[in-house]
């Protein structure tokens, strides 16, 4: 399964490995924020030396409760460090973790960037499918019920699965129809679902592929797992060590993660017990 980047082909039918970089002040896990210039070029370097294939730059943090951070200052954010990244390491591959379409096409038609990462599937700006089309980026398409701010109150399904899967359906139409071609699905873990909704996702992680898409499992350091085993997020690198190979086992084609090392590394034992991939039923 391929995605067309900046011209040169990701084979993702070997997964790959997403480094998070928050040009913030407030993301949940402090051990992500960078804010100065020497800061974002170490921690790029470290990540592409530790293996990371995509560095997904987020100049707004969309922690639950989080106070929606201007729409100006988010772009200088991610251009800054987008620029700042891609003068040092021009082969990398850069990824813009925001929903707002100015934000992303700053990044991409400025600054090099490859990827748009929408938290909100196009929902909380109308003029994100339209740009993607244009663009002709890979577009990571991910589920939140509510927003940022509110989607932690009280998140109710039917269906978890179901009702995420028929929610992309509805979404991927536009898409389609626009010309869209490279897509992967993320169903947003912790956007808008509680500890139970999570893990009944990752159990079931294989109906995801019901679209024929690659997808994304963002776990690293959530609540599901510092909660769940009662400690803090900078205590949780083992239990996202431990989901990110249910979500690989799953069929996750990106995990999307604050240790790269660790993360490069259950990618290698992944294949290492199965060689030949996983086969999973969609349709196309």
């Amino acid at each position: 399964m391929m995605i067309n980047v900046k011209g040169r082909l990701m084979d993702l039918a070997s997964p790959r490995v997403m480094g998070i970089i928050n040009i913030t002040d407030n993301s949940f896990f402090a051990g992500s924020r960078y804010v100065d210039d020497k800061d974002i070029l170490a921690v790029a370097a470290g990540m592409l030396e530790e293996g990371a294939d995509i560095l997904d730059i987020g100049g707004c943090s969309t922690r639950p409760g989080s106070e929606e951070v201007p729409e100006q200052q988010e772009r200088e954010r991610v251009c800054r460090a987008t620029d700042l990244i891609i003068s040092r390491f021009p082969d990398a591959v850069i990824s813009v973790d925001t929903y707002r379409a100015s934000v992303a096409e700053a990044a991409i038609v400025k600054y090099g960037a490859a990827i748009i990462n929408d938290i909100s599937g196009g929902v909380m700006d109308e003029a994100m499918f339209p740009l993607v089309a244009r663009l002709n980026v890979p577009y990571i398409l991910m589920h939140m019920q509510g927003t940022p701010q509110t989607m932690q109150e009280n998140p109710v399904y039917n269906d978890v699965v179901a009702d995420i899967l028929s929610w992309f359906g509805k979404r991927l139409k536009p898409l389609k129809e626009a010309g869209v071609k490279d897509i992967i699905l993320d169903p947003g873990f912790g956007f808008g679902k509680n500890a139970d909704h999570n893990f009944e996702m990752l159990q079931r992680f294989r109906e995801f592929h019901v679209a024929g898409l690659p997808l994304l499992a963002g776990l690293s350091r959530k609540s599901l797992v510092w909660k769940t085993l009662g400690i803090t997020p900078d205590l949780a690198l083992n239990g996202t060590t431990a989901l990110n190979m249910a979500a690989l086992i799953g069929g996750a084609s990106i995990l999307r993660v604050h240790d790269v090392r660790e993360a490069r590394q259950t990618v290698t034992l992944f294949e290492k017990i199965f060689p030949s991939g996983l086969q999973f039923d969609h349709y196309s």
